[in-house]
C-alpha cells in the first residue's frame, strides 16, 4: 500500500536526495511517496513493489521521465511569472457586446454625440475579417458572436459611422441567422430577449437583414413567446414548489437592454448596487443611462472606462471572482504551493472584504460560496451564517441565478456545504441536502448534457474533497483541464488568460513527481540485514527485520531533520500499536466480547496508523517540538483520524470479518443492542460517527495558532482521504486488485490530457 503525502512535503521518509535537474527550482517541495505496513488483520501482499513491475521497467520509466525535465527550468520560470502577474491583477477579456452598449450611451447635454467615443473607435478597429465581432476564440458560429455583432452594428448605425463595417456585420448575421433557431447551440443568458430585442431596435433604425423575412419573423415570435412565459411562469419542482416572482423580476432587469421601453425603468433601478451599476453589468447599466438617466450609473461607467479604457468586460468589477477561480484552479491541479505568498496575500485581502460584507462577494452567490469554501479550507475564520440566505431551496430558486438555471452557482453552493466543521452548522447541512438533490436531477438520463459543467457536477457528487487521494484528485483535474476556460453570462468571457500556463506547469510537476515515486520504489528494495536471532516463525522474522531496519533508518533521518533524537518516540508508537494488537488477539483467544466503547478505545490504535503517519510529521518542513507531541491537540488529531479509518474499515470489512468469526464496531453494536438494532441501523450509526469525527478533524486542522504546525495537521487530513479512498466502494486494502488502478495512475501511467475539451465552459446551463 502506498501513501502519497501532501505535495508540500520537502523530504521523503525513505528516499535519498535526488540530483538537481534543470527544473529543480520548481521542485522545492515535490510530492513524496511513503510505504507502510498494516496491522495483523491485513494482507502482506501490499508491502512490496507490485510483482508485475520489474526493476528494469521502473528504471526505463525513470529514464523516460528524465527527458521531460530537460530545459524546463527557463520555461517554468516564465510561466510562474505570468501566473503571478495574473493572480495579482487579473486581465478581464473585452466584451464586444458590452462595449457596444456603452458606445451607445449619448452625452447628456448633446445627445447627438457618444458619451464614450473611445468605445465607438474600438468597434471600428476590432471587426473580424468575416464581419463579426467576438472573443479571441474560434466561436464565429456561436450565439454570443451573433449577439455581439448585432450590438456593434447597432452602435455604429446610431452614430452614423462605419457604413462598410455595418454592411459586413449585417452580411455575417444574415449568413448565420439559422444559428438563432438552433437549440443545440448553447445560448448566453437571456439570449432570446436580448438578441430579439436588438432585432426590433435594428429594424426601427432602418437596418435590413439579408435573408428571408420569414426567418426574422420566426425570431421575433421567439421573443413574444419568451415574454409570455415570463408573465405566467411559476417554478414547479418535484420537491420545491415556489413562486419565482423575485427571480423573474431580477432576471428581466438583468436583460433589460433587450426590453427597452417595455419596462418600467424606475422598477429596474431598484436593483442598482452601491457602485452605481445594475448587477455589475456594463451593458445593463449603459441601457439604464440610455432609457433613464442616472448619475450613479454614469459614475460607474466613467470609472470603468477610466480604469480599463475601451476594453469593457462583461462584468465589472470581477477581480475577486477571477482571483478565487485562479486560486481554486491552482489548488485543484496541485501547483498552488509555488504561489503560496501570492495566494496568502490575495486571501488576506478577500478575508478583510468578507468581514466588511463587500458587495462584490456578498451580492453574487457563486463568488460568496467559493470565497467561503476557499477561505475556510485555508484556515480563515468564516461563518456559515453568511450563506443563511441560501439555506432553503426556495431562496435559490427565487434568485437571479436560480431563475436563469445557473448550474455553476448551484455547484459552488454544494461544494461550500461540504466543508462543515461542526454538527451545529445546520445551514450547511440544509444546503448540502437540497443542492445535492438538484444537481443529481441535472444528471438524470433524460436531461441533455450539453456542457462540460456536468462532468464537474458528476465528479463533485461522487468524490467530495475528503473522499479521494490528493494526487488522484490532481491527476483527474489535470487530465480534464479546460485550457480555454471560457465561461458565459450574457456573453462569453475569460476569467483567466493564463490557463495554458496552469496546465503546462501542472503537467510537468505531476510527471516529475512520478519520477520521485519510482526512485523511492527502487530504494525500498535496499534493506539492512539483521543478525540472526530466535524467531517464532519466518514470517515474524521478516516483519521484525523490516520494522527494525525501517525504524532505525527513518529515525536517524528524522533526528537530523528535527535536530533532536526522535527514535524513542517512534519506537513507543510501534510498541503502543503492537500492544493494542495483542489485546485484540487476546480477546479473540479468550472469546471475550468487549463493549463498543472498549473496542473503539483500543481499535483506533490497532488500526496501525501511528507508525505510519506520526514519523512522517518530522519530514514536512516544520519543527515539531517534543512538547507538541505530548499536547492534547496532537493526540486528538491522531484519535480522530484513526477512529475514522477504523470505522470505515469496519463498514467495508464487516462481511469478511463476520465470515472469519471476528467482531468489529458494527457487529458489536448489533450484539449489544439485544436484537433492537439491525445491521443497517448499526451501519448508519457508524456513518454518523465518521461524519462527526471528520468535521471535528477538519476543524482542528483549519484552526490557527495551535501548537501543532499546520503542515503537520494537514497530514492527518491527507491520511483520512487515503483511508476514505481505500474503502469508498469496498474493502480495498484486502483486495489484490482494487487499488491497482489508483497506484498506477499516481506512479506509473503518463498523463492523458483530453484534447477534445469543449470550447466553452458555460456558467449557465439553460
Amino acid at each position: 500500500m502506498w501513501l502519497i503525502s501532501n505535495p508540500s512535503f520537502p523530504a521523503a521518509v525513505t528516499a535519498p536526495p535526488l540530483s538537481r535537474s534543470p527544473c529543480h527550482h520548481l521542485r522545492a517541495n515535490p510530492p513524496r511517496l511513503q510505504v507502510f505496513s498494516r496491522g495483523y488483520r491485513h494482507r502482506p501482499h501490499l508491502l512490496s513493489v507490485p510483482p508485475m513491475r520489474s526493476r528494469t521497467m521502473i528504471a526505463n520509466c525513470l529514464a523516460e521521465r528524465s527527458l521531460v525535465a530537460e530545459n524546463a527550468g527557463l520555461r517554468n520560470k516564465e510561466r510562474e511569472a505570468r501566473i503571478k502577474r495574473e493572480l495579482e491583477e487579473p486581465r478581464l477579456s473585452p466584451s464586444p457586446y458590452d462595449i457596444a452598449w456603452v458606445a451607445m450611451v449619448p452625452l447628456r447635454v448633446f445627445s447627438q454625440s457618444p458619451c464614450f467615443p473611445q468605445c465607438v473607435e474600438w468597434i471600428l478597429q476590432n471587426q473580424e475579417d468575416n464581419g463579426s465581432w467576438g472573443i479571441e476564440l474560434d466561436l464565429s458560429t456561436s450565439k454570443c458572436t451573433l449577439l455581439s455583432t448585432l450590438a456593434c452594428v447597432i452602435a455604429l448605425k446610431k452614430w452614423n459611422v462605419g457604413p462598410q463595417h455595418i454592411a459586413r456585420g449585417l452580411h455575417f448575421i444574415g449568413t448565420n441567422f439559422s444559428i438563432v433557431m438552433d437549440d443545440q447551440i448553447t445560448a448566453p443568458i437571456g439570449f432570446n430577449i436580448t438578441f430579439t430585442g436588438m432585432i426590433n431596435l435594428a429594424i426601427g433604425m432602418g437596418l435590413e437583414f439579408p435573408g428571408r423575412q420569414t426567418d426574422v419573423d420566426a425570431v421575433l415570435h421567439i421573443r413574444e413567446s419568451e415574454l409570455n412565459r415570463f408573465i405566467i411562469r411559476q417554478f414547479e419542482h418535484k420537491k420545491y414548489d415556489v413562486d419565482k416572482s423575485n427571480g423573474r423580476e431580477s432576471y428581466m432587469a438583468y436583460v433589460a437592454e433587450g426590453l427597452g421601453n417595455l419596462l418600467d425603468w424606475n422598477e429596474v433601478m431598484k436593483f442598482q448596487r452601491k457602485n452605481g451599476s445594475l448587477f455589475n453589468s456594463p451593458s445593463t447599466t449603459a441601457a439604464a443611462l440610455i432609457y433613464s438617466y442616472d448619475d450613479k450609473a454614469l459614475q460607474y461607467l466613467n470609472l470603468l472606462v477610466t480604469k480599463l479604457g475601451s476594453a469593457v468586460p462583461t462584468v465589472f468589477p470581477l477581480n475577486i471572482y477571477c482571483q478565487l477561480s485562479m486560486v481554486d484552479s491552482l489548488e485543484k491541479i496541485g501547483i498552488s504551493r509555488h504561489f503560496s505568498s501570492e495566494i496568502m496575500s490575495i486571501l488576506d485581502r478577500i478575508y478583510s472584504l468578507w468581514i466588511q460584507r463587500d458587495d462584490e462577494i456578498m451580492m453574487d452567490i457563486q463568488t460568496c460560496a467559493m470565497a467561503f469554501r476557499i477561505l475556510r479550507m485555508n484556515g480563515y475564520d468564516v461563518s456559515a451564517d453568511e450563506l443563511s440566505y441560501m439555506s432553503e431551496a426556495s431562496s435559490f430558486c427565487n434568485s437571479l441565478q436560480g431563475y436563469s438555471d445557473d448550474t455553476r452557482s448551484l455547484l459552488e453552493l454544494y461544494k461550500a456545504s461540504r466543508v462543515s466543521v461542526s454538527k451545529d452548522e445546520m445551514i450547511l447541512e440544509n444546503i448540502e441536502e437540497w443542492s445535492g438533490n438538484l444537481l443529481a436531477e441535472k444528471l438524470c438520463p433524460d436531461v441533455l448534457h450539453r456542457t462540460p459543467i456536468f462532468e464537474e457536477v458528476d465528479y463533485a457528487l461522487k468524490f467530495p474533497f475528503y473522499a479521494t487521494m490528493e494526487r488522484l484528485h490532481h491527476r483527474r483535474n489535470i487530465e480534464h483541464f479546460d485550457v480555454t476556460g471560457y465561461q458565459m453570462l450574457k456573453t462569453a468571457y475569460l476569467p483567466c488568460s493564463v490557463k495554458k500556463d496552469h496546465l503546462a506547469l501542472a503537467t510537468e510537476d505531476f510527471t516529475f513527481s512520478q519520477g520521485i515515486y519510482l526512485d523511492e520504489l527502487l530504494d525500498l528494495e535496499r534493506w539492512d540485514e539483521y543478525q540472526e536471532l530466535q524467531f517464532y516463525s519466518e514470517s515474524v522474522k521478516i516483519l521484525f527485520c523490516a520494522i527494525y531496519a525501517t525504524v532505525n533508518q527513518i529515525g536517524e533521518m528524522a533526528s537530523i531533520v528535527q535536530n533532536r533524537d526522535v527514535k524513542e518516540h517512534m519506537i513507543e508508537q510501534w510498541i503502543r500499536t503492537l500492544r493494542s494488537m495483542m489485546t485484540e488477539a487476546e480477546w479473540a483467544r479468550t472469546k471475550y466480547v468487549p463493549t463498543t466503547d472498549e473496542y473503539i478505545a483500543n481499535a483506533y490504535v490497532s488500526y496501525g496508523l501511528a507508525p505510519i503517519v506520526l514519523p512522517s510529521l518530522y519530514f514536512v518542513g516544520q519543527e515539531l517540538l517534543e512538547s507538541a507531541e505530548k499536547d492534547e491537540e496532537y493526540n486528538e488529531l491522531f484519535r480522530l483520524m484513526s477512529t475514522c479509518g477504523r470505522l470505515v474499515n469496519d463498514l467495508r470489512g464487516l462481511e469478511r470479518e463476520s465470515s472469519q468469526g471476528k467482531l468489529n464496531s458494527i457487529s458489536l453494536l448489533v450484539l449489544h443492542s439485544g436484537g433492537s438494532m439491525s445491521v443497517e441501523a448499526a451501519k448508519k450509526e457508524a456513518e454518523d460517527s465518521i461524519a462527526s469525527c471528520r468535521r471535528e478533524l477538519l476543524r482542528l486542522v483549519l484552526r490557527e495558532g495551535t501548537v501543532v504546525p499546520k503542515p503537520c495537521k494537514e497530514l492527518f487530513l491527507r491520511m483520512y482521504q487515503v483511508n476514505h479512498l481505500f474503502y469508498s466502494n469496498t474493502d480495498g486494502l484486502s483486495s489484490k486488485t482494487e487499488m491497482l488502478g489508483a497506484v498506477n495512475a499516481v506512479i506509473y501511467e503518463p498523463l492523458k490530457l483530453h484534447t477534445n475539451n469543449p470550447s466553452l465552459d458555460v456558467k449557465s446551463a439553460q
